[in-house]
């Protein structure tokens, strides 16, 4: 999740509020193809092609309607509210005695939790993967170029609009692909898991930057996800210390807004520092 949201936030410098409806949209899409009997590779496609499908409508209301960004977002956002009822039928469908990614052999046998794990890491692998190679490729440089100078981009012949949709669509559909995973790791899905969660996406976003200082592209995707792990074992810790788990979503906005703020007072300080051993030497 926190890697789809770079794609937009950072690389295309897009503020997508869709997110908040594209999560429980591809959790909703997942959970009711399995309570359909579809396989789970069948409900995680399908939750990739819905939350792909929302970034697709966000996109043309920006590029075609001239809607601003955070509008466009936040109206692709509410209406996925009303179309998740429509797909679930009620606010929350369980997933008790359906089978899911969790239920493969292979992970069967793992300690509980651990499962969760391993196909995190799987995942996270694969879609790191690829985004590096998509990145690299003649269509991901005329993607990135369009999030640096969109001028320059249309100058040379690349069609921003396009471009803007193209990651609309796949940072969406990687959304929806992760509210699919957390669905069948949760084994329910419900219609307000999505309140909150583009605060946690930044928050992995932020605190991988904060962390690892100064990277390459590539590396600074790794790092987003390292970051959310990170970010994740600071909630365990506060947590630890007594906290109910119906602050969560305090919480992450407290830690985010302590790492947006630590580069600047990381560059006060050297400034003040800077300041006062001028003054020392100066008397």
């Amino acid at each position: 999740m926190g890697v789809a949201l770079f794609l937009t936030f950072r690389i295309l410098d897009f503020p997508d509020m869709t997110v908040e409806g594209t999560f429980p949209l591809g959790a909703a899409v997942a959970v009711v193809s399995l309570t359909h009997h579809l396989s789970p590779s069948v409900s995680i496609t399908l939750a990739f092609l819905a939350g792909a499908t929302a970034g697709l409508i966000t996109g043309l209301l920006y590029t075609k309607g001239k809607i601003p960004i955070l509008l466009a977002g936040i109206l692709v956002m509410t209406a996925c509210l009303s179309i998740n009822l429509r797909i679930m039928g009620s606010s929350t469908i369980s997933l008790m005695g359906e089978r899911t990614i969790f239920s493969h052999a292979f992970l069967a046998h793992l300690p509980r939790y651990f499962d969760s794990v391993v196909v995190g890491l799987i995942t996270i692998s694969i879609i790191t993967g690829l985004l590096i190679y998509f990145l690299q490729t003649d269509l991901g440089q005329a993607f990135i170029v369009t999030g640096d100078n969109p001028t320059m981009a249309q100058s040379i012949g690349i069609n921003t609009d396009r471009m803007t949709i193209v990651g609309l669509m796949i940072s969406n559909g990687l959304i929806g692909l992760s509210g699919a995973l957390i669905a069948q790791s949760n084994g329910y899905a419900d219609i307000n898991m999505g309140i909150g969660i583009i605060v946690i996406a930044l928050a992995s976003i932020i605190i991988g930057e904060v962390v690892f200082g100064e990277l390459t592209l590539n590396q600074r995707l790794i790092a987003v996800a390292l970051g959310s792990i990170i970010y994740r074992f600071v909630i365990l810790i506060v947590l630890q210390l007594g906290f109910s788990t119906n602050d969560l979503n305090l919480i992450s906005a407290i830690i985010l807004a302590l790492c947006l703020m630590l580069p600047n007072l990381s560059k006060s300080l050297k400034l003040d520092h800077v300041i006062q051993k001028g003054v020392a030497k100066h008397d």
